[in-house]
């Protein structure tokens, strides 16, 4: 008889169409992952996947069972959150991955105030703008900007209506000039976000049902979303940034919005994670801890 880990492997296994990914992301070996696999088939007396050197997909056998054992894990973890419901202890391992700026500037207070009220939590964060494959990483939620790319995963909205801003210091604007109209951008130093080999140069807005994309240059590129705020703030070029990540520099002064008649291009916040079975109490908790936060620092509802 399958246990539950060897469903839970099974289903992340039919979502990410890897062993190897599966097995990664619950702590084994990929040959681990495999045998266990073979394991199944033979107690089974089917055939889930159809493997070959470079790919995996499931038989429509195996897509049958795995949807049935989807369903059976979220009947079990509702039946789990209903049983801890009762109790005041929130326990347990949470590995959380987040970017860089939000995480280090904003979200690890949260995260103290959150052990604070769940010292049972322990909390294991990965900080990286990286994006983090939650199929691939020993990762449960990963906090990330961006509507979600991947349809099988399950998405919580943090703050869906987020945009991004573009904002520079008082002492860049003094030396060089304030922008009135995003086309100026083009005589102004830009710093620019860049994740593996892209450059993020093409920087959108909107005003009513007018777009407008602005491609923009600058003396910096940077791959971490901290060092393009910390450049911004201390007056070395223009950034476009979430709202959410500069709502303190904004509010302080340190930063000043610029084209405000313009809207920057959305910039969604999500908790997402791979399957409901990762919907724990702590889960839930947290993303009503970031919906909270978040609303109060842009002195607006997210959710």
């Amino acid at each position: 008889m399958p246990t539950l880990a060897d469903l839970q492997f099974l289903v992340r296994a039919g979502r990410a169409a890897s062993l190897s990914e599966a097995a990664r992301a619950t702590g084994m070996s990929p040959a681990a992952g495999s045998a266990l696999v073979k394991r199944l088939e033979a107690e089974l007396g089917l055939r889930l996947f159809v493997r070959s050197t470079r790919s995996l997909r499931l038989t429509p056998e195996g897509q049958a069972f795995v949807q049935q054992c989807e369903q059976g894990l979220e009947i079990i973890g509702r039946a789990h959150e209903s049983l801890l419901a009762g109790r005041d202890v929130i326990r347990g391992v949470l590995r959380l991955a987040l970017p860089s700026d939000l995480g280090r500037n904003l979200v690890l207070p949260w995260l103290q105030a959150f052990r604070g009220q769940h010292p049972q939590v322990e909390l294991r964060l990965q900080l990286s703008d990286r994006v983090a494959g939650v199929y691939r990483e020993q990762v449960d939620v990963a906090l990330r900007y961006g509507e979600p790319g991947d349809s099988s995963l399950i998405a919580l909205p943090v703050a869906p209506h987020n945009r991004r801003v573009l904002c520079a210091s008082p002492a860049y604007l003094r030396q060089h000039g304030t922008p009135r109209h995003p086309n100026d951008l083009a005589d102004h130093h830009c710093l620019c976000f860049q994740l593996s080999d892209r450059v993020h140069d093409r920087w959108r807005f909107t005003r009513g049902r007018t777009e407008l994309v602005v491609t923009v240059k600058g003396g910096w590129q940077c791959d971490d979303g901290d060092a393009v705020r910390r450049l911004a703030v201390m007056g070395e070029g223009i950034a476009y940034k979430s709202r959410i990540d500069v709502a303190p520099d904004l509010a302080s002064g340190a930063l000043v919005p610029l084209c405000e008649d313009w809207q920057g291009e959305l910039a969604p916040l999500y908790l997402a994670c791979p399957d409901r079975s990762q919907l724990r109490p702590a889960v839930r908790l947290l993303r009503d801890l970031l919906v909270q936060r978040v609303a109060g620092l842009t002195g607006s509802a997210q959710s």
